[in-house]
């Protein structure tokens, strides 16, 4: 098996969508399905046998639903290097909040372009986070709207420069490196440099997380 190969265990409950995923991944050189769940428990399972590189998840399965199966995957100290990527029907998919505070790093509808799917895969899989352009704003507001949600100080908050503080500012707000560059007139490499630094101090898994660590501390506000 080549290295450069990303290796996505499917969990999704429906044999004909699951055997649809195996079909596109498939016909990808730098895809490979390392195994297929029919529920949550089972993908847990083989998230610790077959240590994928991502674990493509539907959010709605019998047994272990989506939301527990991927906080079971991202608090699980020996898949550390495994990615979670959600698929929701719905844009505004309730459980989708808690696939949040459980550490996915991305989420996608179902029902987009192949292509999406695929882009999001390699996306996530390379260590980046993904939430579907037509519901990140709304997702993130509407999570910070939610009746248990407080503004709380997360540690390591104030271990940040006040540089560093200015780049997650902008990464809560849905820019990208090359935005952040052009905003604080610094070069791509630096303002890469400054997110890897917050994702340490933080002891965040990704840039989703960082989002709600901002909103969370208060730093920006819906």
């Amino acid at each position: 098996m080549r290295s450069d190969v990303i290796r996505v265990l499917l969990a999704e409950d429906q044999p004909i969508v699951r055997a649809g995923f195996r079909a596109l991944l498939d016909a990808e050189p730098d895809l490979e399905v390392a195994g297929e769940a029919a529920d949550g428990r089972e993908a847990v399972m083989l998230a610790r046998e077959l240590r994928p590189d991502l674990v493509l998840m539907d959010i709605r399965m019998p047994e272990l639903d989506g939301l527990e199966a991927t906080g079971q995957i991202t608090s699980d100290r020996t898949l550390n290097d495994t990615r979670v990527l959600v698929l929701t029907t719905f844009e505004l998919d309730e459980y989708v909040f808690g696939a949040l505070r459980a550490g996915a790093s991305g989420f996608l509808l179902k029902g987009g372009e192949p292509g999406e799917l695929l882009s999001a895969i390699r996306l996530v899989a390379a260590g980046e986070s993904l939430l579907a352009p037509s519901v990140t704003r709304r997702l993130i507001e509407a999570y910070i709207a939610q009746p248990e949600h407080r503004t709380v100080a997360p540690d390591g908050l104030d271990e940040l420069s006040p540089r560093e503080l200015e780049v997650l500012t902008h990464i809560a707000r849905g820019s990208n490196n090359r935005e952040i560059a052009e905003a604080l007139y610094l070069s791509p490499l630096t303002v890469k440099t400054h997110v890897s630094r917050i994702l340490m101090k933080l002891r965040a898994r990704d840039r989703v997380q960082l989002v709600v660590i901002a909103y969370q501390a208060g730093l920006v506000s819906p």
